[in-house]
Order: structure tokens, then sequence, then C-alpha cells
């Protein structure tokens, strides 16, 4: 299988894949994780420093993390303690490695919601990286009953199939494998079948009223096309972040943490009647 041999469907016209060079972008990785070290060590020290009744409150809404194709849980692991730390209750998607069937995946991301759903009481924000955020998106559109909003990053929605050649040639080698007997593995109909069609269905479902939805995008992206990020119904932020690195750059983790917090409701103001003597 070859990137050509990915339906086309999923390459909607208006969209490309990043070029072969566009990868290099992401050599940025090196410094966005050294600013979230050097962030990490400050704010560890100033949490020692401060009284626990000035610490920030607790968010009541649950967070659920949902990692990009090829990771798992513990890519987002520096956001999770970032959020934490900001007051934010953050829960895992139980995924080692997000390299199987998408249909799958989103069938495993809603038992989880129902899960957290039932422990807390609340419905759940579900931020996703890259394939995360698809999957994100698709359930929230299914399921608006268990999800209150969501925050995508570098999720390519609008156009699956608009990625880099290395990312095409990760999908081939899984097709091939589970081909080789290696279950639980992506496969062909996965990125050209039925299967593949049924996902990206799913991705561009319309959401109900009352779901929000935030996309957080970079130009710099080298591992998808950026436009490909920005869905028209969602709240664009832009970042200038490499792909990989929006799970744990400190601008990428401000701006999910800006979008989690829920919108405030306004309050009409009380309407007080005055005596003015003029009552009997």
């Amino acid at each position: 299988m070859t990137q050509r041999t990915v339906a086309a469907f999923l390459t909607p016209e208006g969209f490309s894949q990043p070029s072969v060079a566009a990868v290099l972008r992401e050599g940025s990785i090196v410094a966005e994780a050294g600013r979230y070290a050097v962030q990490a060590f400050g704010s560890r020290g100033a949490r020692r420093r401060t009284p626990y009744g000035s610490r920030p409150a607790r968010v009541s809404e649950p967070v659920l993390l949902v990692p990009g194709f090829l990771a798992g849980d513990s890519s987002l692991g520096p956001m999770s303690r970032t959020l934490r730390h900001q007051g934010f209750r953050t829960y895992r998607a139980d995924i080692r490695a997000n390299v199987g069937c998408t249909l799958a995946a989103a069938a495993q991301l809603e038992e989880r919601l129902e899960e957290i759903t039932q422990r807390r009481g609340s419905k759940v924000r579900i931020v996703g990286h890259s394939l995360g955020g698809m999957l994100a998106r698709g359930v929230a559109a299914r399921r608006p009953d268990l999800v209150a909003g969501i925050v995508t990053m570098g999720s390519p929605m609008l156009a699956p199939g608009a990625h880099h050649a290395s990312l095409a040639r990760s999908v081939d080698l899984l097709v091939r494998l589970n081909r080789a007997g290696m279950r639980n593995l992506m496969t062909e109909d996965c990125v050209a079948g039925h299967c593949a069609q049924e996902s990206f269905d799913q991705a561009r479902a319309a959401l109900p009223e009352g779901v929000e939805f935030t996309a957080i995008y970079s130009r710099r992206d080298g591992i998808v096309d950026w436009r490909a990020c920005v869905d028209p119904v969602a709240r664009a932020v832009e970042v200038r972040s490499s792909h990989v690195g929006m799970a744990f750059d400190p601008a990428v983790i401000a701006a999910v943490s800006a979008a989690l917090r829920p919108v405030p409701v306004p309050v009409p103001a009380s309407v007080v009647e005055v005596d003015r003597g003029q009552s009997a």
C-alpha cells in the first residue's frame, strides 16, 4: 500500500499532503520540549511556595485526553500534569497505542466516557491530539449527552488523507502486520474501505447545539495539512508549534486550558421594585 491507494475521499479537493521537506519543521519539538521542562521546573517551585488555600479551584467538569496516531496515553502526560496543577481533573483514554481500527477506538472512547460520566455525575470535556481529536469529534456528535465540549489539536478532520508520506508508510506497515496475523492493528479497510468512509463521516457529522468546539492548529505543522484542521464550525485558535509538539508545548497547553473552562452563562440583572412612596 502506498499513499496513492488511500481512499481518494480522505483527501478532498483543496487539500494536499505536506511536502517531504515539511517534516523538517518538526525539528522545533526540541525547543518546545525545552520550554515545557523550564516551565515545569519553575511551576514546581512556585507550588511549594504557594499556600494550599491559594491554589486554583477545582474545575467541576472532568477532562478526557485522547492521544494521536501511533501514540498512547503517556504522550499527553505532560499536558495532563499541567492541567491538573491548574485545577482540572484529567482522565486517560486507556489507549496504549492508537494503531487499531478507528471505529473500534471510537467505541472504546464512548465506553470510557460513559464510565467517567457515571463516576463524576457530569458531562466530560475531551482534548484530542491529531487522530484523537477526530475520534473526539465523532463521539461528541453521536453522544452529546456525555460531552460538554471538545478541543482538537492538529486534527485533520476535513482531510484525513492530507498527511506526510512518513505517516503513509506507518499505515502501510500496520496493514502488512495485520495481514501477517497481528490482530488489533489497522486494516486496509480502515484507510480505503467502508470503515474509512464511516470513520470520515463520523468525524464530519453535525455537532449538536451546546457542544463547545475549539480547533487548535499550526501553520508550522509538518505532518498534516493545517488547513484540514480548521473546522468551519469550530472556534479556531492558531499556535506556533510542531505537530508532535502540540502535546506538550506550553503555549498550546495554555490555549487548551483556556478552551476547557466553561463559558459563563450571563445572569440577567435582578429587577427590584423600589417603593417611592406612591403605593397605597
